[in-house]
């Protein structure tokens, strides 16, 4: 697939975005299903970009930042997996399964930025001292574009890489045996890191729900049917689990007729 300027251009904004995103966390344009839809309605191709980024999110909903802990990259695994998806022409379950370490990747970056913006936290304490708002503020937006650019430059190289007869044929190369077992890693993948979201969560009682949603997929090829049966069974999981009917609980113990009443009536 052939990058045009306009897609060129328009991929880098969003890599920018999602950049910044990533440390403000307010907008959450870093997240897989955002970046990764938004990258594939550049390329053409959201309907890939919607289905790479549901199941990165799903990869992804336990990765956050504690502390010195720095999570692995979403951002950068979303937006340069999804292009080697398309435009580069792998296979969705590669795709995915080669989102890992390029999360991995993004983390040692995130690392060696956030080392570097250490020194622009000195400068801004400095600037406040002298009472220098202006500066604050140069250095404030100069660590975002840091920020930024941790994912932009990446996410350029392989766009402006991928299209190249030289990459193609790279790609096209790898033996089957190795996209195969990509494919299945990839899904895989997706299972094991939802698991251990709800070993995070201490909800083993989720867990029956799980398995039946991997298998009711197999046999259910309708999304739409899927997702109306999943909420049905939330649903009726809300209402007839006592936790969330303790109010109800209370009323009908406080409307139980005593014995003492009625013997003094």
């Amino acid at each position: 697939m052939e990058i045009t300027v306009v897609q060129l251009v328009l991929i880098f904004i969003i890599a920018c975005i999602a950049g910044m995103g990533s440390i403000l966390d307010e907008f959450q344009f870093h997240r897989p299903l955002v970046a990764c839809t938004l990258v594939g309605l550049v390329l053409g191709d959201i309907k890939t970009g919607i289905i790479i980024g549901g199941t990165l999110e799903m990869i992804a909903l336990g990765w956050m930042n504690i502390g010195a802990a720095v999570a692995p990259d979403a951002a950068l695994a979303s937006i340069i997996s999804t292009i080697l998806v398309i435009a580069g022409g792998q296979n969705v379950g590669a795709g995915i399964a080669l989102a890992i370490p390029l999360a991995a990747a993004g983390q040692v970056l995130t690392i060696i930025v956030r080392t570097l913006t250490v020194g622009f936290q000195h400068a801004a304490d400095k600037a406040a001292e002298n009472g220098n708002l202006r500066a604050i503020s140069v250095i404030h937006i100069s660590a975002l574009v840091l920020q930024a650019m941790r994912i932009a430059l990446p996410s350029l190289a392989v766009t402006l890489s991928v299209g190249t007869s030289g990459v193609q044929d790279m790609l096209h190369s790898i033996p089957e045996v190795v996209t195969t077992g990509l494919n299945i890693a990839g899904g895989m993948i997706v299972v094991v890191g939802y698991a251990m979201v709800i070993n995070m969560m201490r909800a083993g009682y989720l867990m029956p729900f799980f398995y039946l949603g991997f298998v009711a997929a197999v046999y259910i090829q309708n999304l739409v049917i899927l997702g109306i049966a999943g909420a049905v069974l939330a649903i009726l999981y809300i209402q007839l689990n006592p936790k969330y009917n303790q109010s109800q609980v209370a009323a009908s113990a406080g409307n139980t007729p005593n014995d003492l009443d009625n013997e003094l009536d």
